[in-house]
């Protein structure tokens, strides 16, 4: 476990959140439609914005006028694909980052063909899944249940260091820093590896977290270049903290829908001290 004192410096090397407020990155976002205005309102706390742009005819002309791209696939289909393949392809001729959130990727043949194409079309910055998801790109099959990691997946204390080699490696394959998000985040590109444990079991009660985090993971790398792994690192840990603070508001009257927008709340609320000391992670 790295010191409190380390996590300050590296926190300042790298003012990731500052950067974020100050330079207000602007996301094409392909996302999920169930979960469309929850990242538009988490990217705009964050000091972002999105356009939620999703039909072929206009992706790449929006892609253009844009800083970064989000391609998720949740709720896929044929027109969503040749959407995200052609935003994606803008994206990297134009040299901004995209990132993949491959929604429910080994739940059924589509999701994962779908991921898989986009894999082959498109070079990502950032590849942000469940363990399940992520295991099934590597592997070309896996055991997603819907949207959700299976059990048997789970990042543990006890699998953890197998679990870090497993990203390291992925990352080095595909060139993408890789985050993997459950009860132990892991964010690692080939040689590094940031394990966060920031975040509430509550925060897997609510629709769109994940969606949310993507989008919220290509601002702020978009905003911090030459950083990929460090934006993206310090995204996850503003995303569990914001899930902590929120669950502290909560009374025994509230339920998941008050912690959603609490989770919001905490993002428009959060500064960047307030992340430097409540991020906790180690480097592995």
């Amino acid at each position: 476990m790295c010191s409190t004192r380390w996590k300050r410096e590296q926190m300042k090397q790298c003012p990731v959140f500052s950067q974020m407020r100050q330079r207000t990155p602007k996301v094409h976002c392909l996302t999920n439609p169930v979960t469309m205005q929850d990242v538009a309102n988490v990217l705009l706390a964050a000091g972002g914005s999105a356009v939620m742009a999703q039909d072929a005819a206009e992706v790449e002309e929006i892609t253009a006028l844009c800083d970064a791209t989000l391609l998720n696939t949740g709720v896929p289909g044929l027109e969503k694909f040749r959407a995200c393949t052609l935003a994606g392809v803008r994206a990297n001729g134009l040299g901004h980052p995209v990132v993949l959130d491959p929604v429910g990727a080994g739940a059924s043949h589509l999701r994962t063909d779908t991921a898989f194409r986009l894999l082959r079309e498109v070079q990502f910055t950032v590849i942000r899944g469940n363990i399940s998801e992520i295991k099934t790109l590597a592997s070309g099959a896996g055991t997603t249940k819907g949207v959700d990691a299976d059990v048997a997946d789970k990042v543990t204390e006890e699998n953890l260091d197998s679990a870090v080699a497993f990203a390291k490696a992925f990352a080095a394959r595909t060139g993408a820093v890789v985050a993997i998000t459950g009860a132990i985040d892991i964010v690692a590109d080939a040689q590094k590896a940031y394990c966060i444990r920031n975040g509430n079991a509550m925060m897997s009660s609510i629709t769109g977290t994940g969606c949310q985090l993507s989008a919220l993971t290509a601002a702020f790398v978009t905003a911090n270049p030459g950083h990929p792994l460090e934006a993206a690192a310090a995204a996850v840990c503003a995303m569990g903290l914001a899930g902590e603070i929120a669950h502290q508001r909560l009374t025994p009257q509230d339920g998941n829908a008050t912690y959603r927008n609490y989770i919001i709340d905490a993002i428009y609320n959060m500064t960047p001290e307030q992340l430097e000391k409540g991020a906790n992670y180690e480097v592995r």
